[in-house]
């Protein structure tokens, strides 16, 4: 990639990562080739109908992935820390725009990052939407740290059928960035599908790095797989 692109080139480069690049650092995906998620079908566990209809199985269930995220055997990984480096000494305006819930970007020492899908390790007061953080588990006895009630704090996660976060910010360094590299997802999943496009339109070199070509990678201007 040295050999086609220098960052020092560009002035302002937009990077999109998806759970491709977590995969290494041994973060399940958390959906399986059956379509479900650690055993549990995606509307029962990541929607806010399913949370409603069974609140203790879902906080569960992200109580866990907290718990594995934490983990001594989870750490970032080269991909990670590569990107902090160009983050690290690009000149210009770097900003991260993660699929990702984790924080490994945030380890391995990236600054300007925008957590599109929400963090596992916070949770959100539904009365207030005020956000606290939290490497424990909580549920509906525990306490809310603004409103001292039982039952109104959630995952800060964003579920289906819900509106990703940063959505402003995120257009905004799309229509000025001049790069925009695509790592680590399939970019089939709106809005991030539309992000490459976005950058495109407004003049900038696109690239795909995932370990296989995805449907997107012909709209690419460059794509490295493997």
């Amino acid at each position: 990639m040295q050999e086609d692109v220098n960052h020092k080139d560009f002035s302002s480069i937009v990077i999109l990562t998806g759970a491709g690049i977590s995969a290494e650092s041994g973060i399940k995906t958390f959906r399986d080739h059956n379509g479900l998620w650690e055993n549990h079908r995606v509307e029962d566990v990541a929607s806010p109908e399913g949370f409603q209809r069974n609140p203790s199985m879902v906080y569960n269930f992200y109580n866990e992935r907290r718990k594995q995220l934490l983990s001594k055997d989870v750490q970032p990984n080269k991909g990670h820390f590569a990107l902090a480096q160009l983050e690290n000494d690009f000149k210009g305006q770097t900003t991260l725009i993660t699929q990702n819930v984790d924080d490994l970007h945030e380890r391995a020492g990236s600054k300007n990052i925008l957590h599109m899908h929400g963090e596992l390790l916070k949770m959100r007061c539904q009365l207030s939407n005020q956000v606290f953080l939290t490497k424990e588990n909580f549920d509906a006895n525990t306490k809310c740290l603004c409103c001292n009630k039982l039952g109104t704090l959630r995952p800060h996660i964003v579920w289906f059928g819900e509106i990703p976060f940063h959505m402003d910010d995120i257009h905004q360094a799309l229509e000025k960035c001049d790069l925009f590299l695509s790592i680590g997802t399939s970019g089939q999943v709106y809005p991030a599908a539309m992000f490459m496009q976005v950058a495109r339109q407004h003049g900038a070199l696109t690239i795909e790095i995932n370990k296989d070509p995805t449907s997107n990678s012909p709209l690419f201007d460059k794509t490295f797989h493997g």
